[in-house]
């Protein structure tokens, strides 16, 4: 597991035709975007029987659980993606062996990957989801379960809660959509597993209850600045909320976009901002994360 210091950074340029009387050239503009460790291949050996939970970010802001055997991921993008990206993605979905639920927080691509579920479709035993993308799922087919806000599933012994998020962006943008979008149309997901609880939050604006969640064990991190994010002030908020809870980054150094925000959170930025930076944890696709309960004050 990487953490702050081994951070690797990829440069892009971009030129401008020059329009001045001389036609001197003009300096080439460089961009940064922080770039995700290099991936680890996942293998068959991840999918199989545990005495452990055990999670692997997948890149963007998809995880692979397997908690004591019982295996989920949440938000996987494994193909098809429609912008460029900077990692190779840790397992391709033909290879993965079983899954016993796929878990999604909402329907943007980076999120929910039609390619990725819809060639995952033979090895999973369930797909959850709130009420609308349930219906999206349904159309493809999916044997899938849809589930509103505070509503409670199991997946072995795997307990998943759907927390609110505030996500409905599109609202916002006239002609983006003929539907009215609703916040409940997304979600986060409270997962209590024998090991620990994680709390994935989902993509969503900041809301007073986001800084008042009981105490989880690790935390599914977007501090991506975006306004329908949590923002990189919001995300340090939440950070600090939790302060020694590990922090397992994502959304970030994924996607070659170095000027769209959702996709450019900088680990060692975030670093400089919360207490307690050394509970960050700057995971490498398919790099493995063992889940522990935190010794919680009484």
């Amino acid at each position: 597991m990487a953490l702050i210091g081994p951070l690797t950074h990829s440069g892009y340029s971009q030129t401008t035709a020059d329009t001045t009387q001389n036609r001197a050239a003009k300096p080439v503009e460089k961009k940064y975007q922080a770039k995700a460790p290099k991936t680890q291949p996942l293998g068959v050996v991840a999918f199989g029987p545990s005495k452990q939970t055990t999670i692997r970010w997948l890149g963007f802001a998809g995880f692979f659980v397997n908690s004591r055997g019982t295996t989920f991921m949440i938000d996987p993008v494994l193909e098809g993606f429609d912008m460029p990206v900077l990692i190779d993605f840790p397992i391709a979905p033909k290879a993965v062996p079983k899954l016993d639920a796929v878990l999604v927080t909402h329907a943007d691509n980076d999120h929910f990957s039609v390619p990725t579920n819809q060639n995952l479709k033979g090895v999973t035993n369930a797909y959850h989801s709130t009420i609308y993308v349930d219906s999206l799922m349904q159309n493809l087919g999916l044997p899938a379960f849809g589930h509103t806000i505070g509503d409670s599933f199991q997946v072995g012994p795997v307990r998943v809660k759907l927390t609110p998020a505030d996500h409905a962006y599109q609202n916002a943008y006239p002609g983006m959509s003929k539907r009215r979008f609703k916040n409940e149309d997304a979600c986060g997901f409270w997962i209590q597993t024998p090991d620990g609880t994680i709390w994935a939050p989902g993509d969503s604006r900041l809301t007073p209850g986001h800084l008042s969640m009981p105490t989880p064990d690790a935390i599914f991190f977007d501090f991506s600045d975006s306004e329908w994010h949590f923002t990189f002030e919001g995300a340090v908020k939440v950070a600090n909320a939790y302060p020694n809870t590990p922090l397992l980054l994502c959304h970030w150094g994924s996607v070659d976009a170095p000027d769209f925000n959702p996709f450019n959170g900088d680990p060692a930025r975030l670093a400089k901002a919360i207490v307690n930076p050394g509970r960050i944890k700057v995971l490498a696709p398919g790099e493995p994360f063992m889940l522990k309960p935190l010794k919680k004050s009484k």
